[in-house]
């Protein structure tokens, strides 16, 4: 099994939907499109990544939305050294289908109190929900290690929420840990690092927004 050296996890260039989420009472969550601040935020981590990646080969999974769709051509990577699937698997969670901003807003809040992990919108997913498609997708990535080809970096342009439940299920984080993480911010990526001892290691950690609680302790 060839396993890649690099890792890479891009959340999307600012939407739509995150400068105005009036917007999804308009129009369906997968169809939005980058913002210009969105454009040059993937830009500026395009530039990164093209310095990362040389000359490397790298095999890319991007989710189908638009945005996402938007933000890996934004990178302007070598296509001549690109390998580009579309893997639904990576999409946004789902929260239903036309949105009004108002249901949004409360579900949003009795997610807050319910928890981001368990809580499922109406109509929508849960964040377990979420973390058993990017377990069945981790299983495909895994498979495909085992080509004697396989290119040194993956490259994953995916949504907040995706990837730290990608990193949940690649580090077998508990869910307690998980819920005290913040989203990284729009055009953010993280570096999955394969080290000389054999394990990966993420270049900076997602910023935490509380303590976590574990669920075996008393009280």
């Amino acid at each position: 099994m060839v396993r890649p050296r690099r890792i890479v996890l891009v959340r999307h260039g600012e939407s739509e939907g995150n400068a105005d989420d009036t917007v999804y009472e308009r129009e369906p969550d997968h169809a939005l499109r980058m913002t210009p601040t969105g454009h040059a935020q993937a830009a500026a981590t395009g530039e990164r990544l093209r310095e990362l990646f040389g000359e490397e080969h790298i095999s890319a999974y991007v989710s189908p939305y638009r945005r996402t769709l938007q933000t890996f051509r934004a990178l302007r990577l070598d296509p001549a050294r690109v390998r580009m699937r579309e893997e639904p698997r990576l999409r946004e969670q789902d929260w239903g289908n036309w949105q009004d901003r108002d249901d949004v807003r409360l579900q949003k809040a009795y997610r807050d109190a319910y928890g981001h992990f368990f809580y499922r919108f109406a109509q929508g997913e849960s964040g377990a929900d979420v973390y058993d498609r990017v377990g069945s997708f981790l299983e495909s990535l895994y498979r495909s290690f085992e080509a004697p080809d396989h290119p040194p970096n993956v490259l994953l342009v995916t949504h907040g929420l995706t990837m730290r439940l990608f990193c949940m299920r690649w580090f077998h984080w508990s869910v307690s840990e998980f819920e005290c993480l913040s989203n990284p911010g729009n055009g953010e990526f993280r570096v999955l690092r394969l080290e000389k001892d054999g394990r990966y290691r993420m270049d900076r950690p997602f910023e935490r927004w509380t303590t976590p609680e574990p669920y075996d302790l008393d009280g």
